[in-house]
């Protein structure tokens, strides 16, 4: 359950749901939806629209949910420790179990919010463009440098831009038969913004990879991936969201790859031989 993801996204009443249940998780287990709107001075109505955003069908769904998302938490916490934020002075060993964690984390929430069939349709689309170009800055464009190289190895036009200006010349040009990709863990980079809606105007198929939650891309996407991982505050380079973007890329790859795989194959045993003789 990804509260944390939605929460400042949420309405006031609704909002009131999500603290006292984040704040509140161990004790959460047999409280009925109207004590929950009792003891969060909402709603029993703010509760189960609460839940809904959440992926739930209603508060019965959303609490057989929570018992299993506590006694998973629980397993991890006994088995492999807590993960935390980076210290002042830690110990090499230390880095190193929590780094592996928050990335471990990253990609098992990936798999969490995962819906196999449109991973699939959105695979064929990408397979049958005419051009890819993807969109982004920062650390999220190095998930899209990723994501070029991946797609070039099986024969697909695709460029990936950062620069803005770049972006929105790319964008200006893009078809009905062309894909975009816009990747942006906040969901909100302007120029990305700006970038995406320019080409869902001339038609491509917009693919938006963003955090999990409400975002500014998710509104005008054809599709929306929305990621979870557990950044921290002083994380700033973006290390688990990057790889939670970076493991939906190779989703994505690997889907096109197995689905279509007499094309695909030929140009990847193609690229590896040539790569292998320049070694």
């Amino acid at each position: 359950m990804k509260i944390n993801q939605i929460v400042e996204d949420l309405p006031i009443s609704e909002r009131k749901v999500a603290r006292y249940v984040s704040e509140n998780l161990s004790g959460m287990v047999g409280v009925s939806v109207e004590e929950l709107a009792r003891r969060s001075g909402s709603s029993q109505a703010a509760v189960v629209r609460f839940c809904k955003k959440l992926g739930c069908k209603g508060y019965r769904d959303f609490s057989i949910q929570l018992v299993a998302e506590l006694a998973k938490a629980q397993n991890t916490s006994v088995h492999k420790g807590e993960y935390s934020d980076i210290q002042a002075g830690d110990k090499a060993e230390n880095v190193i179990r929590n780094v592996c964690r928050h990335n471990i984390q990253a990609i098992e929430d990936t798999l969490s919010l995962m819906e196999p069939e449109i991973v699939e349709a959105t695979a064929d689309r990408l397979f049958h463009a005419q051009r890819v170009d993807l969109y982004a800055i920062a650390a999220s464009n190095l998930v899209a440098q990723d994501a070029q190289q991946k797609f070039m190895r099986i024969n697909k036009r695709v460029t990936a831009y950062s620069d803005p200006h770049l972006q929105l010349s790319s964008a200006a040009s893009l078809t009905p038969a062309d894909v975009a990709i816009a990747l942006s863990w906040s969901g909100e980079t302007r120029e990305v913004l700006e970038a995406a809606s320019l080409a869902k105007r001339g038609g491509a198929f917009l693919i938006a990879i963003t955090r999990y939650g409400r975002v500014a891309l998710a509104g005008i996407a054809d599709v929306h991936f929305g990621l979870s991982a557990p950044e921290m505050a002083i994380r700033s380079g973006a290390m688990s969201s990057r790889i939670a973007q970076m493991t939906m890329i190779d989703i994505l790859f690997s889907c096109m790859v197995s689905r279509h795989y007499k094309e695909t194959v030929p140009h990847l045993e193609r690229t590896r031989q040539v790569v292998h003789a320049v070694r």
